[in-house]
């Protein structure tokens, strides 16, 4: 890259079979990137006849997909969602919403080594499917995540803002109403491992009820490559199962304290 900087107008060809490593995935997901893919069976005009063979052996095969297709696979055993699932579920428009909600799951620091805070934006369709709208995460200081979600529950007319408190306590509440102190907010707790929360999610994925609104590179990065064993905390995967959860699975509400008072939030619905 550091090569392309003669002329009015330079670029670079890169011919590969898509291996995924990580310099191509950043070139996949760069928007000045053309991608052009070409299968080995428009090229079986120039190969040995035996190949077809070897063509045969794997096809229909993970491997073949990469060497066959062109395909960027980095599904990882036993991981919970898969590329080809999410990508069969997405889709250009949300329906009408019933519901919005903002999820965050809060850092507490924002140096190079924090993990990110996730902050997911979804909808329940009048279909009863899920919609994932937005993914706000990033490296965050609490002001500043506190604020991305607070805007972004105003941008989006969400009808709430749901929040893990483990990592933060109380400080997560008064931080959003620092911004913002009338926004509705549930607070919620994870008491269980992830692999119990997420599973059920996934579950909703291969019901073909949750939907991706466009793509999500990172988030999807992450939902395709954690395991239930992983120790790693996936912050944006978090963000989107609270936000699931809490519109189509269902969470035992908590008293909601606002600027004007108490008030005690119905449950949702268990599905």
């Amino acid at each position: 890259m550091f090569g392309l900087r003669l002329g009015d107008d330079p670029r670079a060809v890169v011919t590969t079979t898509p291996k995924p490593v990580k310099l191509i995935r950043e070139l996949l997901a760069a928007p000045t990137t053309i991608v052009t893919r070409g299968s080995t069976y428009e090229n079986l005009s120039n190969l040995a006849g035996a190949y077809k063979d070897i063509i045969a052996k794997y096809e229909g095969t993970t491997l073949g997909r990469q060497e066959l297709y062109a395909e960027v696979i980095d599904d990882i055993p036993g991981a919970l969602w898969t590329r080809r699932l999410i990508e069969s579920l997405r889709v250009k428009r949300a329906p009408e919403l019933k519901r919005i909600v903002v999820a965050i799951d809060p850092s507490v620091t924002a140096t190079e080594e924090s993990d990110e805070c996730g902050i997911i934006v979804a909808g329940e369709g009048v279909d009863g499917h899920g919609y994932l709208l937005d993914d706000l995460s990033g490296i965050l200081s609490p002001e500043a995540w506190a604020r991305r979600s607070v805007n972004a529950y105003h941008e989006r007319e969400a009808d709430r803002i749901v929040a893990e408190v483990n990592n933060g306590g109380e400080m997560v509440e008064l931080t959003i109403r620092t911004v913002d102190p009338k926004v509705p907010y549930k607070a919620v707790h994870a008491s269980r491992g992830k692999r119990t929360r997420a599973e059920p999610v996934s579950a909703l994925y291969e019901q073909g009820r949750v939907h991706h609104v466009g793509g999500f590179t990172d988030l999807e990065d992450q939902m395709c490559r954690w395991r239930p064993d992983d120790s790693r905390s996936p912050d944006r995967l978090d963000a989107m199962v609270w936000a699931i959860t809490d519109l189509l699975i269902g969470i035992k509400p908590k008293i909601l304290v606002g600027a004007g008072g108490v008030k005690r939030v119905s449950p949702w619905r268990n599905v």
